[in-house]
């Protein structure tokens, strides 16, 4: 398929390296900073950014930019009607109204914290983990997470997935604390705690612990190809899912929704 490529940083080169090696065809690049990307956008210019990929005569886009320009880019692209694909966090408080946008103006947008295939696995594994250890009292959990310094979302969109996860099977808590505590935590609260060092694509651990002993579950990413060949097979599952109508257009989907086997 032809695709865009809105955000064209580290990620953005991934992304196309990969979109070109599974057949597709990258049609156009968009930042506002990257020297070699095709469009300049000027910071704030999203009807910029959706001019560019209608002219571009993109099939499909995929969204990789920065937390502070996410809403403006889906505002003005997902009135294009192209399936769209944002992997840009830290903007999980606006679901709902993106998911209104989408039904208003009949486009279609899939996200996910993290297009890991691995990590989506990690998912299924810490929730079931959490019904089991659930059944004994003496274990407390806790969830922690490390990225690189050039992150600008803490905790990662991941790690409160991840900890959703553990709540969904370790029903004694049901508050996610991502703050320092400066009192004796709650037995109900699940504390996430997140560091930003160096160049780490991304780490997730699941604490159980008791007086006895320690369970660890963890998944480390060797690098970000994982994150770039998930995204490009969500976007390639999305168009294939609309056009075969297995999905409505008008809607905001998930890993779940692209990838059944989840």
């Amino acid at each position: 398929m032809k695709i865009a490529l809105v955000g064209y940083g580290k990620m953005g080169h991934m992304l196309e390296s990969t979109a070109l090696s599974f057949g597709n065809e990258v049609v156009t690049t968009i930042d506002v900073v990257a020297p070699d990307a095709k469009v300049k956008a000027a910071a704030g210019d999203y009807e910029a950014v959706a001019k560019a990929v209608k002219e571009s005569g993109a099939e499909g886009i995929i969204e990789f930019t920065h937390p502070s320009a996410v809403m403006g880019n889906i505002k003005a692209l997902l009135p294009l009607k192209l399936p769209l694909v944002v992997g840009t966090t830290g903007w999980n408080d606006k679901h709902e109204e993106v998911a209104a946008l989408a039904a208003e103006c009949g486009g279609t947008i899939m996200t996910s914290a993290n297009f890991s295939i691995g990590v989506n696995l990690f998912y299924k594994i810490v929730e079931e983990a959490s019904k089991l250890i659930n059944a004994f009292d003496e274990y407390d959990a806790a969830v922690w997470e490390m990225h690189h310094n050039q992150k600008a979302d803490s905790p990662s969109g991941t790690a409160l997935d991840v900890a959703k996860h553990v709540l969904a099977g370790f029903t004694k808590k049901n508050e996610i604390v991502t703050d320092a505590f400066h009192s004796k935590p709650q037995a109900n609260q699940l504390h996430v705690s997140s560091t930003r060092c160096g160049s780490v694509p991304g780490t997730h651990t699941v604490y159980f612990d008791s007086p006895a002993d320690t369970i660890e579950l963890t998944h480390t990413a060797r690098s970000r190809q994982g994150f770039a060949s998930g995204a490009v097979h969500a976007l390639e599952n999305l168009k294939k899912f609309l056009d075969a109508g297995k999905l409505d257009a008008g809607k905001l989907y998930g890993m779940k929704d692209v990838f059944p086997e989840f």
